[in-house]
């Protein structure tokens, strides 16, 4: 009993005294001061993100953040392991990144430019018009935020013009379908389509050939009006255009070149303003 007593303290003895360089190194580790420690992660980023190992680029950012998240250097790291992944295309990384920005620090000065990275991270991942829309509808979503929100800001103009480019998209997804019904002889659904392009979708390129399609769906339907109303203005807005010269040849002879037939009063808004059609 006595030995077993005796062989516990020598066990016991040996452990602490096996530890005792440990101790002292990580005492060595732990006395640089916060700042120097960030600083010198953060250089380490912005290093590696030079060099392109924005992997352990965004890692060193994310050390800075774990130090001292109330500090002035958390948010910018975050940004920066943010664009480190956004520069290579992890478009996912980039915008788990931006969205915790955004969580954690809603009022901070660069948050403009955390929404217009994310905008952007969801419009790079747009395919086609024929693909999944979730991140059409998620860049749409921020790029209108950074509108509303942010008006005056360096980010908005980029925005306006993304805008204009996924409602492009939009509409060209609008039009294929409306062509796929009409392929199917569908003409309700089709005519759906081709109307929202022209209510929703105004400014962009396929209006002219969704007031096209839209001649030619009632002209079959027997609904002559309308489609000598779609008719007239497709050639009052497009009459230089092949879609208004493929609406003329709808009628034939039995239809006259419709311009002639209506004033060009700056004020009609019925014919100026495609939505004022379908009040």
């Amino acid at each position: 009993m006595k030995f077993i007593f005796i062989l516990l303290i020598f066990i016991s003895l040996l452990f602490s005294s096996g530890c005792g360089p440990k101790k002292e190194e990580k005492i060595i580790l732990d006395s640089k001061d916060l700042e120097s420690q960030m600083t010198e992660a953060y250089n380490k980023g912005l290093k590696a993100l030079e060099e392109g190992d924005v992997l352990f680029a965004a890692k060193n950012f994310n050390i800075v953040e774990n130090i001292y998240p109330q500090s002035i250097w958390a948010p910018r790291s975050i940004l920066m392991a943010a664009y480190s992944y956004y520069s290579q295309d992890y478009y996912g990384d980039s915008i788990a990144e931006l969205n915790r920005f955004i969580k954690n620090y809603p009022d901070n000065e660069n948050t403009p430019y955390a929404y217009f990275l994310l905008a952007t991270c969801y419009y790079e991942l747009i395919v086609d018009e024929k693909k999944d829309l979730s991140s059409i509808s998620q860049s749409r979503k921020y790029f209108n935020l950074i509108l509303s929100k942010y008006p005056n800001t360096d980010f908005a103009l980029d925005a306006k013009f993304k805008l204009l480019l996924i409602n492009n998209i939009l509409a060209s997804k609008e039009v294929y379908l409306g062509k796929y019904y009409l392929s199917k002889k569908k003409w309700i659904p089709a005519m759906n389509r081709f109307k929202n392009v022209i209510t929703d979708y105004e400014e962009t390129e396929y209006v002219e050939e969704a007031i096209h399609r839209l001649v030619e769906i009632n002209y079959i339907l027997g609904l002559e009006a309308e489609a000598k109303k779609y008719a007239v203005l497709l050639g009052y807005n497009y009459q230089s255009s092949e879609w208004y010269k493929e609406s003329y040849k709808v009628f034939n002879k039995k239809y006259q070149n419709p311009i002639a037939k209506i004033k060009k009063d700056e004020g009609n808004k019925i014919i100026k303003k495609f939505k004022e059609l379908f009040k």
